[in-house]
């Protein structure tokens, strides 16, 4: 394996230049949004039947550039370019989500985002989630903790899962409703990036997430995370490792982590008893 790792001190520089071009990126976007309305981006579908504009693709071409100039050493992948075995031959990976939250986007609901990160060695480092119709932006990087418009935040402060607000997969939100903990079920939010970024900023105390979801949905809501002071696993239980042969996800969780294991042991509850 190619090792090139980024030195910590380079970080917060990395991670500034990462923001610049996820903003860069949102202007591309944004030429194509219609608050309200339907985009005025061409809209095309991929065999599974989700949808993607010509907007993801204006944004994916933008970000490949970029990051082939910031990070030459880092292998690629991205929801809207082919898979390339290659990257596993690298320690560095930048990954890329042009626009998480497509359907939305195509709508006119300002919940989606442009979502990058740098992962070295299996786990990101670095990580940029911008919403540009929310003027939102997520920021972090390993050791620097987490930042929204670059104010610190962390993950709610709550000490038990009673009276938690969550979010939950859409068939599984009865059995959260019907436990004993007088569980919340917040709205759930079109973009996962942006649903594990409300759990970062203590906006939602927890979330759940339906299997499928890929490494570019959660790279780098992982480390804005993590440095928020929440944990995001699959059921497993341990940290997600990235630069993996598939990009595919098992159920995720996502807590503050002196709540994590009570929320990992309601998820494993809530799988069983599904029909």
């Amino acid at each position: 394996m190619q090792s090139t790792q980024t030195q910590p001190a380079a970080l917060p520089e990395l991670t500034r230049r990462l923001e610049a071009a996820a903003r860069a990126a949102g202007e591309i976007a944004m030429a194509y949004f219609r608050h309200g309305e339907r985009t005025s981006a061409g809209v095309s579908y991929k065999g599974g039947g989700s949808p993607v504009t010509e907007a993801d693709f204006a944004v994916d071409r933008f970000l490949f550039g970029e990051m082939t100039s910031l990070a030459p050493q880092a292998g690629w992948l991205s929801e809207e370019s082919a898979d390339s075995p290659e990257r596993l031959a690298r320690s560095s990976l930048i990954v890329v989500d042009p626009i998480d939250g497509t359907k939305a986007f195509a709508r006119g609901d300002s919940r989606w985002a442009v979502s990058i990160a740098l992962v070295e060695n299996g786990r990101p480092v670095a990580g940029v989630i911008h919403a540009p119709a929310l003027e939102r932006t997520f920021t972090a990087f390993a050791g620097g903790g987490a930042l929204l418009n670059g104010a610190p935040i962390k993950v709610s402060a709550r000490g038990d899962l009673a009276g938690a607000r969550m979010v939950s997969p859409r068939d599984l939100a009865g059995f959260f409703e019907a436990s004993a903990l007088g569980l919340e079920i917040a709205p759930r939010t079109p973009s996962l990036a942006l649903r594990l970024a409300d759990v970062a900023m203590g906006a939602n105390d927890l979330a759940i997430a339906a299997p499928d979801a890929r490494d570019w949905d959660i790279a780098a809501a992982d480390v804005i995370l993590s440095e928020a002071g929440g944990a995001l696993a699959e059921p497993e239980g341990v940290p997600l490792t990235y630069n993996r042969s598939s990009s595919r996800r098992d159920m995720l969780i996502a807590a503050p982590k002196a709540l994590f294991d009570q929320t990992l042991a309601l998820a494993r509850a809530a799988m069983k008893g599904k029909p």
